[in-house]
């Protein structure tokens, strides 16, 4: 029986996505702070400080995409964008308890008298999905903006 080729398989990973996976966890990990430095309160919405945090880490992983040239922005980015989304969900779960205190979400009409426990595993469940599909969405509008700058790069690069 043959074994699968692990190098080859992650040889290939990285031809489509243009970067080492290293530098997609990387780049994924510069927009992590915010997480904590927001659940925790360091931070506060609408500050110059949270906008700094929320801006940049994109921003950056446009101007990556841009300069290194990856064959696919959209694909590089929407990665990427799926490691911060994992970051985020596990960063909201492991800072629940001090984020919400004695004050958790709760459901409401019909589902308002279900078991807490229940009522707990059922928001934490869609707190996860909501994270890991933010983390996408960040990654799918990164991606569509260095597709666009990669498009008018070239446009001008024949003229």
């Amino acid at each position: 029986m043959t074994e699968p080729d692990v190098t080859s398989a992650h040889t290939s990973l990285r031809a489509r996505l243009g970067l080492p996976l290293i530098a997609i966890v990387g780049l994924a990990l510069l927009a992590a702070p915010r997480v904590p430095l927001h659940d925790l309160d360091v931070i506060e919405e609408g500050s110059v400080v949270n906008s700094l945090f929320v801006f940049v880490p994109p921003l950056i992983w446009i101007a990556v995409a841009v300069l290194k040239r990856v064959p696919n922005p959209l694909l590089t980015l929407l990665a990427i964008g799926l490691c911060y989304g994992v970051l985020l969900a596990i960063g909201h779960q492991l800072l629940w308890e001090e984020s919400f205190g004695n004050d958790p979400p709760e459901l409401g009409g019909n589902l308002s008298d279900i078991d807490p426990t229940l009522e707990e595993v059922i928001i934490r469940s869609f707190a996860m999905v909501s994270s890991i599909f933010t983390g996408l969405i960040v990654g799918v509008i990164t991606g569509l903006v260095a597709w666009a700058i990669r498009a008018g790069d070239q446009r001008v690069r024949r003229r």
